[in-house]
């Protein structure tokens, strides 16, 4: 189970790592930071804005202050020591809610610069990543733009090798098949193989014959073209009177005048 494990998360790891794309890991990282920065934000915001209230409620318990200050001494001066006792009383308790709320302003301020120095940093920290990432980006595409180039011009990538190997593979059929019509071509001339168009295959002698008829006829045709008569045969060559008389005319045809005149 073990190995079967390790053999999976192996192979789910190789997997992953042909799919993945830098680009887009680089992406999805500044997203996810953008949505920090965004967050940290929102709590500077929330922040400040519970200050602002406890302001608000500080200003409004001062002026009860100072109004309950003035009941008081208007009081005395009316001779009412009562009424300015309670006015007093109450004037101490706003005191004291004006005093807890200014611990918790001083709180909420404290948090809030520390919110607003986070904030800062972490912008800082995004728009470094940003132009690092973006210069990663370019890098990468360059890289593999460069590499596709040099996979297409060498012929070693995927497709390109699909194709040489097509390409071999035609080349080599084209060869045999070239090869075999020649041994075919040969085989037929030495009569090994017979020739299925020809009505005399399977018979030696008949092609022999028929070979030397081919060659009568052709040297038949030579001997017209040159003028010369095709040869007689022995019998008739004595019947003609021998080969004197038939040679005699073309003697007179080969004298010319001026040569009876020279002689």
């Amino acid at each position: 189970m073990k190995r079967m494990s390790l053999i999976f998360r192996s192979k789910a790891n190789s997997a992953m790592d042909r799919a993945e794309d830098p680009r887009e890991t680089l992406d999805y990282s500044y997203q996810r930071q953008t949505e920090l920065l965004t967050k940290v934000r929102r709590g500077v915001a929330d922040v400040a804005t519970s200050r602002k209230r406890v302001e608000l409620q500080m200003n409004q318990l001062q002026q009860q202050v100072d109004k309950l200050q003035a009941q008081a001494e208007k009081a005395i001066g009316m001779g009412r020591e009562d009424l300015a006792r309670e006015a007093l009383t109450r004037k101490s308790a706003v005191v004291g809610q004006v005093e807890d709320l200014r611990v918790q302003h001083a709180n909420l301020q404290g948090e809030e610069e520390k919110l607003v120095l986070a904030q800062q940093r972490l912008q800082a920290k995004v728009e470094s990543f940003r132009t690092r990432k973006e210069t990663i980006k370019a890098n990468y595409t360059a890289a593999e733009a460069q590499t596709r180039i040099g996979e297409a011009m060498s012929g070693i990538g995927e497709e390109m090798g699909d194709v040489g190997m097509a390409i071999q593979r035609a080349e080599d059929k084209t060869a045999t098949m070239q090869a075999r019509a020649g041994a075919i071509d040969e085989l037929i001339a030495s009569g090994a193989l017979d020739d299925a168009s020809s009505t005399n295959r399977g018979d030696d002698i008949a092609r022999e014959l028929e070979q030397m008829s081919s060659q009568s006829d052709v040297e038949l045709e030579l001997a017209r073209l040159k003028g010369v008569s095709a040869p007689q045969q022995p019998d008739a060559l004595n019947q003609g009177g021998g080969t004197d008389d038939a040679l005699a005319p073309e003697a007179e045809r080969s004298t010319e005048p001026g040569q009876e005149g020279r002689s």
